[in-house]
């Protein structure tokens, strides 16, 4: 059943705050900050209501929703004037994962069970994490909530949390979406420009979207850097060096794993505080044992194309293009892991081929490339040949779930982010060059250039757009109460709409059709799963478990 593969998904992921307890109190050692430097005497101080400061660190949130940060020092001081700038939103996103659980995973025995599985994975986590990031991440952890104590130590929950993405990603093979990157250069790209961009779906639900952090930092040691990133979160998933290189994650089909290595996150970090070419990025991620497969696609200024670090738990790959484009989505390419057996699982579920030949048409079709072309490419909801395929789909560049979405232009020194919801508001455009020189950036207003800005999709201003989000909430609303049996039951009224909201999907039906059938409403359900088989479906896996839900109908039905 996707729904409760769905949520099993989430929960699992998220269930990483309760789950080390006993091992990671018994294993985890906190580093030693005798020599370092702290900023326990400096208080934050308020600007405004939504900018504060802490020596020269800073944190406002601009006019368009986003938070900004900048952080300067050594490791600990910045971890701390992380932590204490952001301590209201580190408890809102701590609270967030909470709920959660609590919502998602009602069985005590479960969670139980659950506890001591990823307690087990990660133990002896911080043997595997560079001790200048296990400094910084104890630094932002001093700031944590008290309430939050009762599901361990503020510091083995922070490390816990640097390894969500890995398990989450690890969980794809419970059908969790995977993620969209691709890049041009050359006679693919105006002014033969190196362009990369990418969508970051990786969902945890609505309040974990909230609050994205565009955070600038200045290392005592190590190159400047911008990530795109979230409150009490050191790792990287997109960003870019003051050397012009950048680095974003794909996730890769993955075995859940039975010991926790370095988090990916984390070996992105160092790739960017520290790489300036695709070698030096690709030795950086030789060094480290992941904790599960992933791609890292580094885009290089200084080699004027890109590179696909493709790495599993016991190989790493660097795949280049022969032409002057790149498409990732979440299959390996290159020769030593593409025919990796997980890889060729993945890659029969067609969902991660048929999304890449989707951004391979588009480009074909745009080329060559400027940003507001990458921004329609990265919005793009249709599948092949244009077709409607609903909103939501997985087998879209746009599944309308994205945490965030980014557009790097190395040459120029140029990054865009996305504004909510998903990759529909303003793509925000931050001239790197000028941050980077600033001795103390964000200090007197937001970082972002409005003159380079790209606008919102015109889509977010349709009767469209609030049919979807109709159809989100209600999505969401019928996945609880499969899984947690919660929840008042649809009204015939709810149900049309519903229909209504997103009726050329086959999610829509999917659902549907399993709400009827846990409530044993066999005819209805079976309606619902007929309909459901005529629309694209993303996955094989999903297309059998609708033909099974029929199967199952129909017995009950003619018995």
């Amino acid at each position: 059943m996707r729904a409760l593969k769905y949520i099993l998904g989430i929960g699992v992921a998220l269930i990483i705050v309760l789950a080390a307890i006993f091992y990671l109190e018994v294993h985890i050692t906190e580093p030693d900050i005798s020599a370092e430097a702290e900023l326990n005497e400096q208080e934050v101080t308020q600007i405004n209501p939504n900018h504060y400061q802490i020596g020269a660190n800073q944190l406002l949130k601009n006019d368009k929703g986003i938070w900004e940060m900048y952080l300067e020092g050594g490791a600990y001081e910045r971890g701390e004037a992380f932590g204490a700038l952001g301590y209201k939103l580190m408890k809102e996103k701590e609270t967030a994962f909470i709920g959660e659980i609590k919502n998602r995973i009602p069985s005590e025995s479960y969670l139980n069970f659950l506890k001591v599985l990823v307690g087990w994975v990660n133990r002896d986590l911080d043997e595997y994490v560079p001790e200048e990031q296990l400094l910084e991440i104890y630094g932002s952890s001093q700031s944590m909530a008290d309430s939050f104590d009762f599901v361990g130590p503020k510091f083995h929950r922070s490390l816990s949390y640097h390894a969500a993405h890995d398990i989450g990603h690890a969980l794809q093979n419970m059908n969790l979406v995977g993620c969209t990157s691709f890049a041009s250069w050359g006679n693919k790209s105006e002014g033969n420009k190196l362009l990369i961009g990418r969508n970051f779906d990786f969902y945890f639900g609505e309040n974990f979207a909230q609050d994205k952090i565009i955070a600038f930092y200045r290392p005592d040691n190590g190159y400047q850097f911008m990530s795109v990133t979230w409150a009490g979160f050191s790792g990287v998933v997109s960003g870019m060096n003051e050397k012009g290189l950048t680095v974003t994650l794909n996730s890769a089909k993955s075995d859940i794993p039975t010991k926790g290595k370095t988090p990916v996150s984390l070996i992105a970090r160092q790739i960017l505080q520290y790489a300036s070419t695709i070698q030096e990025a690709y030795d950086i991620a030789d060094s480290f044992d992941s904790f599960v497969a992933e791609t890292f696609l580094i885009g290089s200024k200084a080699d004027g194309k890109v590179g696909l670090i493709e790495k599993s738990t016991g190989k790493t790959d660097l795949y280049l293009s022969e032409g002057e484009e790149m498409v990732v989505t979440n299959h390996f390419q290159g020769k030593a892991l593409l025919d990796d057996p997980l890889n060729q699982e993945y890659v029969r579920e067609e969902v991660s081929t048929y999304r890449y030949q989707r951004v391979e048409q588009l480009i074909d079709s745009l080329a060559p490339l400027n940003p507001n072309k990458i921004a329609t490419i990265l919005r793009d909801k249709k599948g092949l040949d244009d077709k409607d395929i609903g909103l939501g789909n997985e087998k879209a560049i746009n599944q309308l779930i994205a945490h965030h979405s980014v557009i790097f232009s190395p040459d120029d020194m140029v990054a865009w982010v996305s504004c909510a919801p998903y990759q529909l508001g303003d793509y925000l455009a931050y001239d790197l060059k000028e941050i980077f020189a600033e001795k103390q950036p964000l200090v007197q207003s937001s970082g972002y250039a409005d003159t380079l800005s790209l606008p919102a999709d015109p889509f977010l201003a349709t009767p469209a757009y609030q049919k979807f989000a109709f159809f989100a909430k209600t999505r969401d609303r019928i996945q609880h109460y499969l899984f947690a049996g919660k929840g008042e039951p649809l009204t015939n009224e709810e149900v049309s709409a519903f229909e209504k909201s997103n009726e050329n999907s086959f999610l829509t039906y999917y659902y549907l059709g399993d709400y009827f059938k846990s409530r044993e409403e066999w005819q209805k359900a079976k309606h619902y799963y007929e309909i459901g088989l005529t629309k694209e479906i993303a996955r094989k896996s999903e297309r059998k478990h609708m033909e099974e839900g029929l199967s199952v109908c129909t017995e009950h039905l003619n018995p």
